[in-house]
């Protein structure tokens, strides 16, 4: 009995240790984020290590993780932080209760980590940065030190209240005290985040978007198909696509915000504040957005009308020429709050497209998760290497002389958008009854605009798909097909040609390097 007994009390000091250890890292956390709520809400640990993680992640597994978890990819990755700080915790917590000292070392050095981890980051402000970890770090052991001391001594043999059971009562009042001070401290923490938010959110509320001095285009009448099922030709702010790679979404002060061009051939530097920006003359385009991650027949495309700064007058009036007339840089680099670099061909930038910095989106404000308060975008380009969120500074300089953050990670320089189609309706696996069934869809080719969408039924002849009015060779075009389906399982697969006559290659290729490539099709069976 007593073997028993001895078991059954060293199962309940390693409960008490993995409750010490998770309490001491809600501590932790708690305590980062309340100092990180004071001094810098990106500096927060779980923010830092992400964007660590992300920064070593492999394009190929950024990918799959793009591809599997869509937009909830970054919630993914905290979860599974947290998940694995939790299960480190639980560790640290029965270790502490025999070797507390040793315990407490351990949260220090994640302390440490996550300090190292702020630091490193490009947006880093300095080491006020490493606070939030470090003092997050302090409180959790501490925490797990006491909490320890508490669990450690062993029942009385007898089962009688003794030195043993007055510890345990001990350790739960302690671990209350603990759960409650934590709690409270995180609490402070989000309230002080919030308020850094606020002058943000009040700075875009109060935001009045000036008229475009060159409106865009008429939207022709049949850009629209009245098709169930198929895509609407603008896409609503709330349900245009975000692929980022910040954990955060930065809140940035219209007011405070400043815009630095400067670089190799930029014979006249300046900083741009936004109200400088608005009083300049602004052009209103409609433009279909892109991800070079977007699988074929994927939804990582939108449309939208954009209000901004035209980018080529600004490098102009600063001195900038394109390398076709002699200029010196062939690469803009540009820089984003939260420290992410995207590079773009300076060629395309002054070539007569409407590459913009825009302020406005379907009638509103950027959103934060779109780029508020200044973001870039280049009709044709892929956003990888075109639509800088959160700007900050542009730079003038060569591909030869700097790689941005994603061509270090093997993705192409230059990335011009392929010409695809995707069909929107039936769904992949859909069962539409017997006779006249519309096949609809889109289709894009941006800067050569789309001329034919076609269709094929199983191993049947290429058919010609009616199209919907052109908007632009900027923007996607919406088909449809009037299809006569017959009993029995089908393939149907689309493809388009661009305005240059080039037909969409059958070729399948993946996303890395420079988009994926194929041609999209959906199984459906007719009952």
């Amino acid at each position: 009995m007593q073997h028993v007994s001895s078991f059954r009390s060293r199962l309940v000091r390693a409960a008490l240790g993995a409750l010490a250890g998770l309490l001491a890292a809600f501590t932790a956390l708690a305590v980062a984020e309340l100092v990180a709520g004071l001094v810098r809400p990106a500096a927060g640990p779980v923010t830092v290590v992400g964007g660590a993680v992300i920064d070593r992640t492999p394009a190929a597994v950024k990918d799959f993780a793009i591809r599997a978890f869509g937009e909830n990819d970054k919630i993914v990755l905290q979860l599974g932080i947290l998940a694995i700080l939790a299960l480190i915790a639980v560790g640290l917590g029965i270790l502490a209760v025999s070797h507390r000292r040793a315990g407490a070392a351990g949260v220090l050095l994640f302390g440490i980590v996550g300090a190292a981890a702020a630091l490193s980051r490009p947006d880093s402000t300095g080491t006020g940065d490493a606070l939030p970890s470090l003092a997050g770090a302090v409180a959790g052991a501490l925490a797990l030190y006491v909490l320890a001391a508490r669990a450690a001594p062993l029942p009385a043999p007898d089962g009688q209240a003794g030195p043993g059971a007055w510890s345990r009562r001990g350790f739960l009042a302690a671990a209350g005290a603990t759960a409650v001070v934590a709690t409270s401290a995180g609490a402070l923490g989000r309230y002080f985040t919030g308020r850094q938010g606020q002058g943000a959110v009040a700075s875009r509320e109060n935001l009045v978007l000036p008229a475009p001095a060159s409106p865009a285009p008429a939207v022709p009448a049949g850009v629209q198909l009245k098709v169930p099922g198929i895509t609407a030709f603008t896409t609503p702010n709330s349900d245009f696509y975000r692929v980022d790679t910040a954990l955060t979404v930065p809140k940035v002060d219209a007011g405070t915000w400043r815009l630095r061009l400067h670089g190799k051939g930029v014979a006249r530097p300046r900083t741009y504040t936004l109200d400088q920006l608005l009083a300049r003359p602004l052009v209103e385009r409609d433009i279909t957005l892109t991800c070079v991650s977007n699988e074929v027949g994927g939804p990582y495309i939108g449309n939208a009308r954009w209000l901004g700064v035209p980018l080529a007058d600004l490098l102009e009036e600063a001195g900038v020429r394109p390398p076709s007339k002699g200029g010196g840089a062939d690469q803009l680099v540009a820089r984003s709050v939260d420290g992410m670099t995207l590079g773009s061909p300076v060629e395309d930038l002054m070539d007569g497209r409407d590459a913009i910095l825009a302020v406005g989106m379907n009638g509103e404000p950027l959103p934060f998760d779109h780029g508020f308060p200044v973001r870039m975008l280049v009709p044709g380009l892929y956003g990888y290497v075109s639509a800088c969120k959160w700007i900050e500074d542009i730079e003038l300089t060569t591909f030869d002389a700097y790689d941005p953050y994603w061509v270090k990670r093997a993705w192409a320089r230059r990335a011009p958008i392929k010409t695809q189609a995707r069909i929107d309706t039936p769904k992949p696996f859909a069962r539409p009854a017997a006779g006249t069934v519309t096949v609809a869809g889109v289709a894009w080719a941006q800067r050569r605009g789309i001329t034919r969408v076609q269709i094929r039924v199983d191993d049947g002849p290429w058919q010609d798909a009616d199209l919907a009015a052109q908007a632009g060779v900027d923007t996607w075009r919406q088909w449809s097909y009037r299809w006569n389906a017959t009993p029995g399982g089908h393939n149907l697969t689309v493809r388009a040609t661009d305005g240059t006559g080039q037909v969409q290659t059958e070729r399948r290729t993946r996303t890395i390097p420079d988009g994926a490539s194929g041609l999209h099709g959906v199984f459906v069976t007719v009952p």
